[in-house]
């Protein structure tokens, strides 16, 4: 059975704030990443998308199973069905998630500490940074 590892994180300069999001998925011995701003956003729809960009790049690869890692425990708990999802901005992103999951054969959803995500981390701030300086420099001319 092929299986793939997403790691997903999503940064926010500012709740809401020039948004960004990093995702790493290691399958079959490679490793895939992804780093992409979006514009003004809170950092739980930073997460969200981060988890959908990386579903959506996972689905084109054809794995069988994956495991999601994810240090925000807000997704994890809602996406394993121990919160609700109150927030309107959050449930059609919750909504695409659970669709998206549908197309693997299996998949388990995890949360990890901080450091156990830094290369997530790392491309989402990244993102950010670009998003700002980007921000800046159509500001400025």
């Amino acid at each position: 059975m092929r299986k793939a590892k997403i790691f997903c994180d999503g940064a926010s300069s500012g709740n809401p704030g020039q948004s960004g999001i990093g995702v790493v998925i290691n399958y079959e011995g490679e490793t895939y990443e992804l780093s992409e701003p979006i514009g003004i956003a809170t950092n739980n729809v930073a997460e969200y998308t981060a988890l959908i960009r990386g579903l959506e790049r996972t689905k084109m690869m054809h794995p069988d199973c994956i495991e999601v890692f994810l240090d925000s425990e807000l997704l994890v708990k809602q996406l394993n069905g121990s919160y609700r999802v109150s927030n309107e901005c959050l449930k059609g992103l919750y909504s695409q998630v659970n669709i998206l999951l549908k197309d693997f054969k299996g998949y388990t959803i995890r949360h990890i500490p901080r450091e156990q995500n830094s290369e997530a981390d790392l491309l989402a701030k990244k993102a950010v940074k670009q998003s700002l300086q980007s921000n800046h420099r159509t500001r400025t001319q």
